[in-house]
């Protein structure tokens, strides 16, 4: 999947330059490696260079990722006269904020989006306990300015001239519970959340992490709706999550290299609408039956497997965090103008009879671009029947959303 988010700069420690001595071979910032013999005029995201050498196993980037980052590249390297070396200069021009910035999500994903260098400004809400954590983000040598709001007074404020909005708000989950057990609380802050979007900035990619994603895209959908903004192409469920285990727990199972592993994951986001098509993987795998129906159920599970660890002491936080931050970077990287971005997400969508279905879809500087049909066709048995199953329980997601939307008052 050429889904590329972040380079090596989550995963090593240094940037070299192979001409005269870089200042940036002594940041632990970048793990980026340019191999130019020019000096560079600018560094704009990930564009930095004429060449990039992407070898972490276990950065964002998959192989065909990688080749489409390097081939993404144009030749902006030019000679620069400096008694002190070479400075890369981030051209770093996106506003992000985070909506429940001091949870147990918040404060990771916080940390991964503060080290993009395609962020400029980072703003953090949330109801309490927020300053603290932009303190310490904010002794970070990464580029981006982090800004803290608290409570509901400074809610707009935290939303002004925004391009991404992520909201990973909420209450976590606990053992035993179910996402449906999670609804009546997170979907009324999701609806707050989201009606203030809708006021200050309705043009803003919004990225809905709050739990149970198969309702809270639909409710905030309604939300648009009613404050007439919606724009279906720039309202995501992120499911990505599912992507990233999918590909990992493949990788472990056949000994695969994980940069390599590509699996799509269709339908939702909880429990048997999480439907990993393991016979599209990318290289092509051998599976048994029963191997595929176990990492399905283990895929489809994951979440309650990291519950159950946790003992009561929180849910998939950290692997979350971590796939919000790979989905945030290939939209920042689509609003740059990368031309080759798809990722898995939770969209509208005409691919089914549902209104909302997770696919692959190609991004845009204007959000989804296109919805990938092609991995649903051609299914085995053993997943057209797992995705006849999953629209019911979808359906009934989507139609509890809804529901509870049009049910609620919107504020003028």
């Amino acid at each position: 999947m050429a889904a590329a988010s972040t380079a090596n700069f989550f995963t090593t420690s240094t940037a070299s330059c192979n001409s005269k001595p870089c200042m940036v071979s002594k940041s632990k910032s970048f793990g980026l490696r340019f191999n130019s013999p020019n000096y560079l005029r600018s560094f704009s995201g990930l564009k930095a260079a004429t060449s990039v050498n992407c070898e972490s196993e276990s950065s964002f980037l998959g192989k065909e990722s990688s080749a489409a980052l390097r081939d993404s590249f144009a030749p902006k390297a030019v000679k620069q006269n400096h008694d002190t070396g070479t400075r890369f200069q981030p051209r770093a021009s996106f506003k992000v904020a985070i909506l429940g910035a001091a949870g147990g999500i918040g404060q990771p994903l916080a940390l991964l989006i503060k080290m993009s260098p395609l962020v400029s400004t980072l703003h953090l809400y949330d109801i309490a306990n927020v300053r603290g954590v932009t303190a310490d983000l904010s002794h970070c040598n990464t580029p981006s300015q982090v800004l803290d709001f608290t409570g509901t007074a400074e809610l707009p404020n935290s939303l002004k001239g925004v391009d991404v909005v992520v909201i990973p708000a909420g209450v976590p989950r606990k053992p035993g519970m179910t996402r449906d057990d999670l609804f009546n609380i997170n979907a009324n802050i999701v609806k707050d959340l989201v009606e203030a979007v809708a006021e200050t900035c309705p043009d803003a990619f919004i990225h809905i992490i709050s739990n149970p994603v198969n309702s809270t895209v639909p409710i905030a959908a309604e939300v648009l709706k009613q404050k007439g903004v919606y724009d279906s192409k720039k309202l995501f469920g992120v499911t990505t999550l599912d992507v990233v285990r999918a590909n990992t727990f493949v990788a472990q199972k056949k000994n695969l290299k994980l940069i390599d592993v590509d699996v799509p994951v269709v339908g939702g986001h909880a429990g048997i609408t999480i439907l990993p098509l393991l016979s599209k993987i990318k290289p092509s795998v051998s599976l048994t039956n029963e191997e595929v129906e176990e990492l399905t159920v283990r895929i489809q599970n994951a979440g309650t497997e990291v519950v159950d660890a946790k003992a009561g002491a929180g849910s998939a936080t950290l692997s979350m965090a971590y796939a919000a931050a790979r989905f945030m970077e290939s939209s920042l990287r689509a609003l740059d103008g990368d031309s080759d971005v798809y990722e898995c997400s939770y969209v509208q969508s005409e691919l089914t009879e549902l209104p909302f279905f997770a696919s692959r879809v190609k991004l845009g500087k204007n959000g989804v671009e296109a919805v990938i049909p092609s991995d649903l066709q051609g299914l085995t048995e053993y997943e057209a029947k797992a995705l006849e199953a999953l629209k019911l329980e979808l359906k009934a997601s989507i139609e509890k959303g809804v529901a509870f939307a049009n049910k609620q008052p919107v504020a003028a």
